[in-house]
Order: structure tokens, then sequence, then C-alpha cells
């Protein structure tokens, strides 16, 4: 796809999307136990769209859902970035970080490392005041990267996600906050991400 902004850290290399992306993030989207914490698994059909969605976003803003490789090449390991949140969440506007890994890459310390440059990003090049992050009670793993990236739970700011019905079980959502003035770069991660 298009030329954009690319971060690299220590081992990985935070890219725009490119076609052969989307077989193995396929695979990823339609694994359960990566998805456990989202309403489905995703098609073929519908993580293209992402990746599409995923593309906009650089277009549009600036900054997206980045495809994350390792510098030794290989296929994905799955996404992280950040993304422009917008009403009806209450929270609204805001800029979140996220992340998906395949089940292969989890234990080392990726989403971590990834995340920590995208953060970079946002603070230094993207000049943002905050960031958070959001995901359902039941995701520690989530929860225990947005604590390692220096993320602080917002209690009263959590909420129930506006595009899941009532009944849906994955209705609730915690939220974490992260200001410029909390931030603290990784000493590992200083000249590692562009």
């Amino acid at each position: 796809m298009a030329d954009g902004p690319e971060l690299q850290t220590e081992r990985l290399i935070l890219r725009r999307w490119r076609d052969g992306d989307l077989a193995p993030f396929a695979d990823l989207n339609a694994d359960p136990e990566v998805m456990e914490h989202f309403p489905a698994t995703l098609t073929t059909e519908e993580t293209a769209a992402f990746i599409r969605h995923a593309e906009a976003g650089f277009e549009e803003r600036g900054f997206g859902w980045w495809a994350v490789e390792l510098r030794t090449g290989g296929d994905i390991l799955g996404f992280v970035g950040l993304h422009q949140v917008d009403p009806p969440f209450p929270f609204a506007p805001a800029v979140e970080i996220g992340w998906r890994l395949a089940r292969p890459a989890w234990g080392y310390g990726y989403a971590t490392e990834a995340a920590n440059a995208a953060l970079a990003f946002g603070f230094t090049t993207l000049d943002l005041d905050e960031i958070v992050a959001f995901t359902v009670p039941a995701n520690r793993r989530s929860q225990a990267v947005m604590t390692r990236l220096g993320m602080v739970r917002d209690l009263a700011g959590d909420f129930d996600h506006p595009t899941l019905s009532a009944d849906q079980p994955l209705r609730p959502h915690v939220l974490y906050r992260l200001d410029r003035t909390g931030w603290r770069p990784p000493s590992h991660a200083a000249p590692g991400w562009r």
C-alpha cells in the first residue's frame, strides 16, 4: 500500500499494510483464542475491511493500526497502533492505542515493545496530550500491557461499549489513560523508533 510513517524498535517494524498481509492476518482474526474478548472471529472479507479502515486512518490523519513484523522478516505478527475514537464513546473524542497479535507471538513482550513505539509517535510526532486504551474486564493480558506502558485505570471512566447490545456479555469495558506528563519512553526504545 502507500508509504507512510514506519516505526522500528529493537526487534520489530511497525509499517503500512501490504497485499501479502491479508492471508496471515485473516488467519489470526479467525483464531477463537486470539478473538476471545471480541464478539466474534472475523472472516477474510471482514479482515480486508479492517485493513482498508486502517489504511484510511493513515491517509486521513497520519496514524492508524500498523502491521507489525519482526525485523528479521517473515509474516506479520498482528497489529499495534493508534486509532481515533469518536462519539458515542463517552470519553470521545480521544486517541486510543490498541493491539492484536497472533498466538505464537504471545509472551515475548512484542505488544509492549510495539505499543511503546506507538506511544512515542503519538506524544512526540502527533503532539497528543493523552492516549487511552480499553478492553473487557476479563482481558487480563491486555490490561497487563496497559499497566506496563504506564497507563492508569480510570475507574470512573469504565463504560458500556456503545456498539454492543445490552445483552452482550462483552459490553462492559474498562478504561485506561496515559497523559503526556506521565509518559516515560523506555530507555531501550529511544534510539529504535523513528
